[in-house]
């Protein structure tokens, strides 16, 4: 199975700003959620990570080797990178709404993380049918995993909305995903 992991919150989350590149560590919520994550996701035997603090604190508690993936870094918002949404221009924000080619100043498009991000997973296939793989990553790459585990060809980024410390469950059955749970938050209603 191929378990994604929306990764611990951080204050850039807290505030409402746009977290791409940019490599803030876990707050103490942020902290507590990747405790609440390790002890709901079961049994793993390989942990994944994108590169960023954030992703690499929640996989922490697991206790495992982690192996860095450049594929699963957050979406690169270039200048937007911090910024809270109402600093972006309403023209600009209906602009990459509407269009996957579009890329924020000096970033990345999500039909460039899309085709980085089904790399990725197609890539894990193999060891995700026998054992059970956690991905520790962001919001933007799980949107991308989930619109490959469903063969989904239009973009569906917008109509996704991926909670924080958040675990979707892919399996993987004759060679191909399907979609287990998505968006499970159960695990944080606990102390």
């Amino acid at each position: 199975m191929l378990l994604i992991v929306r990764h611990g919150r951080t204050v850039a989350n807290a505030g409402g700003l746009l977290q791409g590149r940019v490599d803030n560590p876990l707050d103490d919520r942020g902290r507590q959620q990747a405790k609440q994550i390790s002890a709901a996701l079961g049994p793993i035997d390989v942990v994944v990570s994108s590169p960023l603090q954030r992703a690499r604190e929640t996989a922490g508690p697991l206790g495992l080797p982690v192996r860095i993936d450049e594929r699963w870094i957050e979406l690169d918002y270039g200048e937007w990178d911090e910024l809270p949404i109402t600093d972006v221009s309403a023209d600009q924000w209906t602009q990459w709404r509407n269009d996957p080619m579009f890329a924020p100043p000096g970033g990345e498009s999500l039909a460039e993380l899309d085709r980085r991000v089904v790399e990725a997973c197609d890539d894990l296939v193999g060891e995700a049918t026998e054992l059970n793989v956690a991905v520790f990553t962001h919001v933007s790459p799980i949107k991308s995993a989930i619109s490959w585990a469903l063969g989904v060809n239009d973009p569906i980024s917008w109509r996704l909305h991926v909670g924080q410390a958040q675990i979707s469950r892919i399996l993987i059955r004759d060679g191909r995903p399907v979609l287990n749970s998505f968006n499970e938050t159960w695990h944080l209603n606990g102390p």
